[in-house]
Order: structure tokens, then C-alpha cells, then sequence
């Protein structure tokens, strides 16, 4: 009777044990976590006023499989805007448009399937997390020009390699914004994962 039990107790930890090893995403939604990092990067010069110098942070706080999204961005037009159509005057630092942007996106899902996601240049060899979702964009502390024309979606993406499992990141509008920010990708760095 002993051996019964011994051998049904067995069986019950391996089931467990399996359950756990075959769900991973699940057991990385266990426990808050936040991730913040610094976006540095530049749009098209096909955008108007561009190519802008996009520089910022951003954070993002994960939690029983959803999140919420903020990024606090500057841009002005770069140097190439010196001898481009944009007319640029390197002793005028206010012929560049520097402006601000407040980005967020609040309840999103997580997935941590980054199979859509861009790719990297070497490309990161460990999968990460993506948060796709509908952007709230200001421009200067008011409502981006470009909101006017209906809501943007922004994807933000987090991968890594063997030695940083996160170390970069994405940000690619759809919709309206892409007029301001281009549809490329945006890229940044992660600078810190912290649990609550």
C-alpha cells in the first residue's frame, strides 16, 4: 500500500513538472515586473521637417499578462537637415523644430510570441515580449497634429541575447503617426528589469 502511494506521488510531481516546464510564458507573468530603457534613433527624411533625432525614455510594467506603455521622447531635425530641403541654419538651434512627444498605451495584452517583430542587426537569439496596442501621441503637451486624422497603433518590442536577455528594443507606428515618426522601427536600448 506504501508503494502505491510512494509511486502515485511520483507521478504527481512529474505531471506537475511537466505542466510547468511545457508553460513558460505563463510563469513569466507571475510577478510584476517593470522594464525602462532610453529610445535613440532617427525618422525618415521623407517625413516632414525630417530626419528627426528621436530621443527619449520609455518604460513598460508588465502584470498578470498585460501592461501599460510610456515613452517621454524629443526630436528636432538632425544634421543631414543642414543640407537638406528643410532648410536647417546650424547658428539658429530653433530652425531644428524641437518639440516633444508623451506616448502611451495603457491595459495592453503581452505576447511573447516576437515572431512579427524586426529584426535586429546582429540579430538577438532569445525571444522576448511584444505589446501591440492603440497609442495615445501628444505633441508639445497637446494632442499630436497627426491624432486628428484617427487613432495610431504601435507595436513595442523587447528581445535579447544569451548574455542581456533584454537588451533592445522596437517601437513601429501604424496609422496616422507614420506621417510624423515613419513606419520604420524605432530603436532603443532596455536599461533596467526590476520586479516590484
Amino acid at each position: 500500500m506504501k508503494r502505491v502511494k510512494y509511486i502515485k506521488g511520483i507521478c504527481a510531481i512529474a505531471i506537475a513538472a511537466s505542466g510547468i516546464a511545457s508553460a513558460p510564458t505563463q510563469a513569466q507573468d507571475l510577478r510584476p515586473v517593470k522594464f525602462s530603457g532610453v529610445v535613440n534613433d532617427y525618422s525618415p527624411s521623407t517625413v516632414s521637417g525630417g530626419p528627426y533625432e528621436i530621443r527619449g525614455d520609455w518604460s513598460l510594467s508588465v502584470a498578470s499578462g498585460t501592461a501599460n506603455f510610456s515613452a517621454d521622447l524629443n526630436m528636432e531635425t538632425s544634421d543631414y537637415g543642414i543640407t537638406s530641403a528643410t532648410q536647417v541654419d546650424p547658428t539658429n538651434p530653433a530652425t531644428r523644430s524641437p518639440h516633444t512627444h508623451h506616448i502611451s498605451m495603457t491595459n495592453v495584452t503581452v505576447s511573447y510570441d516576437t515572431s512579427g517583430c524586426p529584426a535586429n542587426s546582429p540579430a538577438t537569439t532569445v525571444s522576448g515580449l511584444v505589446v501591440n496596442g492603440t497609442a495615445t501621441t501628444t505633441g508639445n503637451g497637446g494632442p499630436a497634429t497627426f491624432e486628428a486624422k484617427g487613432p495610431s497603433t504601435l507595436q513595442f518590442c523587447i528581445m535579447g541575447g544569451s548574455e542581456v536577455a533584454y537588451s533592445n528594443v522596437t517601437l513601429v507606428y501604424a496609422g496616422p503617426a507614420t506621417t510624423h515618426f515613419g513606419p520604420q522601427p524605432i530603436h532603443g536600448v532596455v536599461r533596467s528589469v526590476s520586479t516590484k
